[in-house]
């Protein structure tokens, strides 16, 4: 039988336009990130038994400079790279050492140095490991560079063609997320603007304009993890959140079925969240706040129906419903979401943990969600990897 699995710790730096905090270089980011994780556990460097630690640009062993800067003691560090969803897979791998009792406490930490602008590709004397993807959605979609908002702009046209969605629709879920975020300190963007100016910034691929679209970020995310005899014996009972469900899924045949909304892992995220409520004994009713990758205004969407939000084909209607901020069924995204939060790659899985971790203990302020006593986190990158985890209030 599994071990049980307890968020300790969090911490995370502010996310910021690269390049932005003169001097602020990965090393300092974890530093940051790392000691308020471990302060937040109220313990030590060295009690850590084992570190994963998560980025997508940088050099081999980047993981030991940046863990270096909290202790060294000798521990494993595993470098973690799996693209935009490389924090929940760092999250995931510490979890299953506790899960295996391989360690009774374990740091999860990810963080981002980026270039501004656009994402492009690092080595180019090699084959691409989003080569096929591209070349499926360029059989059924016109190309267009960048990749990353021709694709999910493409999914967003597709839903649209199929189910009559509208780009208004794909704006709303812009303007609450900006809206979301004005309460959160940590987030790169705290303003708020109103539909009409979502609808009227800068086309990137139509339906997304620029207010719809994640911007490039620098930051880092970390969270202490632990087993139910740490738990105890450090008596943190009253600040664990356990992990109740969680799982890992990559790109199934039907990636490549000549759908738009497969190519950018519709299907991994159903699989995923289906194996996360039958380990958890829960389904997305039960959940009051969700943190998920709203890399662009049309995946939060298409999420919606993924992880059973709502039937297929359905979201526009639950975005019209306003079921999805607070006053609704679920609020989406309280952090502001990738979209105005910020998305440095490597960080992001464990932005989320903070931020869910924050809501079932009560302590996330004006972002504050009534009345949650279980959570959901959604995080994927594409080529591909969708993980998605559950957690609830501790009951011991």
């Amino acid at each position: 039988m599994a071990n049980k699995v307890y968020v300790v710790g969090v911490g995370m730096t502010k996310f910021e336009k690269p390049g932005r905090r003169e001097g602020w270089d990965y090393p300092q980011m974890a530093k940051e990130s790392g000691t308020k994780a471990l302060a937040d556990a109220g313990i030590s460097f060295d009690e850590v038994r084992q570190a994963y630690v998560g980025y997508v640009y940088g050099e081999s062993t980047s993981g030991q400079r940046a863990v270096y800067e909290l202790g060294m003691t000798g521990i494993p560090v595993v470098n973690v790279n799996n693209n935009c969803s490389t924090g929940s897979t760092a999250l995931y791998l510490a979890a299953e050492a506790i899960r295996g009792g391989r360690a009774d406490c374990a740091l999860a930490l990810g963080f981002e140095k980026m270039q501004p602008g656009s994402l492009g590709s690092t080595y180019d004397d090699r084959e691409q490991p989003m080569g096929k993807h591209l070349q499926a959605l360029a059989e059924i979609s016109e190309v267009l560079f960048p990749p990353a908002p021709w694709m999910f702009g493409a999914a967003g046209r597709e839903h649209m063609k199929t189910y009559g969605t509208t780009a208004e629709h794909f704006a709303k879920i812009g303007e609450k997320n900006h809206r979301h975020s004005v309460n959160n300190p940590y987030a790169q963007f705290q303003e708020s603007y109103s539909l009409q100016d979502i609808l009227d910034s800068r086309m990137i691929y139509d339906p997304l304009t620029k207010l719809q679209c994640s911007p490039t970020s620098d930051g880092s995310g970390a969270a202490i993890l632990a087993s139910e005899s740490f738990v105890d014996s450090h008596g943190l009972d009253g600040q664990a959140v356990e992990i109740v469900g969680q799982a890992m899924t990559t790109d199934f045949a039907s990636t490549f079925d000549g759908t738009a909304k497969n190519i950018i892992g519709y299907d991994m995220n159903v699989q995923a969240a289906r194996q996360v409520y039958d380990q958890a004994g829960l389904g997305a009713e039960d959940f009051q706040v969700i943190e998920l990758h709203d890399c662009f205004s049309a995946n939060e969407l298409l999420l919606y129906e993924a992880l059973g939000l709502c039937a297929e084909g359905e979201a526009g209607k639950l975005v019209d419903s306003g079921d999805t901020t607070y006053g609704g069924k679920w609020v989406v995204n309280p952090s502001g979401g990738l979209i105005s939060k910020g998305h440095p790659l490597g960080a992001t899985g464990l932005a989320q943990c903070a931020e869910l971790t924050w809501q079932l203990r009560g302590t996330a302020g004006k972002r504050q969600v009534d009345g949650v006593q279980a959570a959901l986190q959604h995080n994927i990158g594409l080529g591909g990897a969708a993980v998605v985890t559950a957690y609830q209030r501790a009951e011991r």
